[in-house]
């Protein structure tokens, strides 16, 4: 039975009024919902991805490995761009709002633990529960922040996997990347094999520690397996038994085939209980056929409107080097708008040098900074800069000054893409 819009609607207000409990780790409290629902992440295989920058891209690239290879995959991320239905998928599409009701209800009915559950403990108690229901195979789940104590650590995966670090959530995670990699390395779990593509030697270091005191099988990129970058943006693989080469990507940006080798790393380390995922067929389709919104997605042409989320300074250093290789002669607007626990400074200086004008903006989450701090930064580093108090003005303004052959990028947080994409998505808003 379809639910109501009313009901659906009143169960997400619900569902973010949890966010006032801020955020918790630890697994006690997650542990408690899913021993109510019968711990239904025991019913399916998972694979666990944690890490900075990129652990969003590999889990899609995974879930599309899996689901072209004929298993039916769930895949968990975080956040949502436009509607809470996007965090939680099986075979590549969000679950229907009935699903999302039925997982709330379902989960409230738990009995009270010794805290009210976090948003995120819930959201993630919702998403294992709707995977069993809907009789997955493979789960694919994404970390929300960390890995030790992150509520996602509840599940026991066939292969974990760290993409790479670099300093976040400090008060959190630590202040070095050595402690921030420890936590991370959390979710490695006794002899369960653990893809990385981290490169610092402290981090390294960490995560070897907790692989060797694990007895995890380590497999290292540069080290296990290796890829060969083409100049026509493809690439090759040389992995644990399998080469592919002249592989193509639907994902844009060079960083991508390091993500699409991690995943692929993984798929050989669960060859034996997925042994049609390293097709050569299969891995050829899935990489050319995956979508992860938000990330060097160009959703409008005449003026190119590209969204990335760009939200911390590894994420922006990237962005900035592929707007580096746009082709010569094409100004780029930039739409702008940062959370105020990101660094602004260097993020901006990440960005504005292959721009020729800055709008400055503020999504509607309360931790945004301020437009005009901003702006005054952008001006500071010798910018044109413009203020638009909502990103659905300062996207409109952008593309109304924009010519036919220029570039407009929205960039700086995920909460200003999803809030892009929501008035992008409206064509009669636009001008």
């Amino acid at each position: 039975m379809a639910a109501s819009n009313d009901e659906y609607t009143a169960c997400l207000k619900r569902l973010y009024r949890l966010r006032r409990f801020g955020i918790k780790l630890g697994l006690d409290v997650i542990g408690g919902l899913l021993a109510h629902l019968g711990n239904p992440h025991h019913h399916y295989h998972c694979i666990h991805v944690a890490g900075t920058n990129g652990k969003g891209s590999v889990a899609a690239d995974l879930a599309t490995l899996l689901t072209t290879a004929g298993y039916r995959t769930g895949l968990y991320t975080s956040p949502h761009l436009v509607r809470f239905n996007e965090r939680i998928a099986v075979d590549g599409r969000p679950i229907e709002d009935r699903e999302v009701t039925a997982a709330y209800d379902a989960v409230r009915a738990a009995p009270m633990q010794e805290r009210e559950p976090t948003f995120f403990e819930f959201a993630t108690a919702m998403a294992l529960y709707t995977f069993r229901r809907r009789k997955v195979q493979w789960a694919v789940v994404e970390t929300g922040m960390g890995g030790r104590l992150d509520a996602t650590n509840i599940i026991r995966p066939q292969v974990s996997i760290i993409t790479n670090i670099s300093l976040e959530h400090r008060a959190y995670l630590g202040a070095t990347l050595a402690a921030i990699a420890g936590e991370k390395a959390g979710i490695i779990k006794d002899r369960v094999p653990v893809v990385t593509g981290v490169t610092q030697p402290s981090a390294m270091a960490a995560i070897r520690k907790s692989a060797e005191a694990r007895q995890a099988p380590l497999l290292r990129l540069g080290t296990d397996f290796r890829i060969r970058r083409r100049p026509d943006g493809r690439f090759d693989y040389a992995g644990l038994r399998h080469r592919w080469q002249r592989l193509a990507l639907s994902l844009s940006g060079p960083h991508q085939c390091t993500n699409a080798a991690l995943a692929l790393a993984a798929c050989e380390a669960i060859e034996p209980l997925a042994p049609h995922v390293v097709d050569a067929e299969v891995v050829r389709r899935a990489l050319q056929s995956t979508r992860w919104p938000g990330r060097l997605e160009i959703v409008r042409r005449h003026p190119t409107v590209i969204l990335d989320g760009a939200h911390n300074l590894a994420a922006a250093r990237n962005l900035g080097r592929y707007l580096a290789g746009q082709d010569q002669g094409r100004p780029i607007t930039l739409v702008v708008g940062i959370l105020d626990d990101k660094p602004f400074r260097p993020m901006l200086r990440a960005l504005l040098p292959y721009c020729h004008r800055v709008i400055c903006t503020r999504p509607r989450i309360d931790r945004a900074l301020p437009a005009e701090q901003l702006a005054d930064e952008a001006r500071a580093q010798g910018a044109a800069v413009m203020i638009r108090p909502t990103v659905a003005e300062a996207v409109k303004t952008a593309i109304a000054m924009a010519a036919h052959e220029e570039i407009v990028c929205v960039a700086g947080s995920l909460y200003v893409v999803g809030e892009a994409k929501e008035i992008l998505d409206t064509p009669s808003d636009m001008v």
